[in-house]
């Protein structure tokens, strides 16, 4: 048992011990007030102890997003030195628009 539900059990037992040196009327008049309220007491007590506190805690934040700059791996675009280059390395280089075609059909920029 954690420190706080042993305190609240504590807390109950002397407010409970308190209630049977208190007189019991015979009738409900004005006594059965008190007794409710010392009743509603001891349940916010006991019920305040044995609930969990819940803590929010909010994710971290993302991380930053990485820079890596533009990937350059031949030679310049539009440059002769880069048509050969193309050329060279994929079959399907069009030097005209500077795409070249995958396998299955799609058009890359060559870089």
């Amino acid at each position: 048992m954690t420190t706080r539900t042993m305190k609240a059990i504590a807390a109950a037992a002397l407010i409970g011990m308190g209630m049977l040196w208190m007189p019991a009327p015979a009738e409900a008049g004005q006594g059965g007030w008190g007794a409710g309220l010392v009743g509603f007491g001891i349940g916010a007590i006991v019920g305040t102890a044995l609930v969990a506190p819940r803590v929010y805690e909010a994710p971290p934040p993302p991380p930053p997003p990485a820079y890596y700059g533009p990937a350059t791996y031949g030679p310049p675009p539009w440059t002769p030195d880069w048509i050969a280059y193309c050329a060279q390395r994929h079959p399907s280089f069009n030097p005209n628009t500077g795409y070249f075609y995958t396998f299955s059909g799609q058009p890359i920029f060559c870089q």
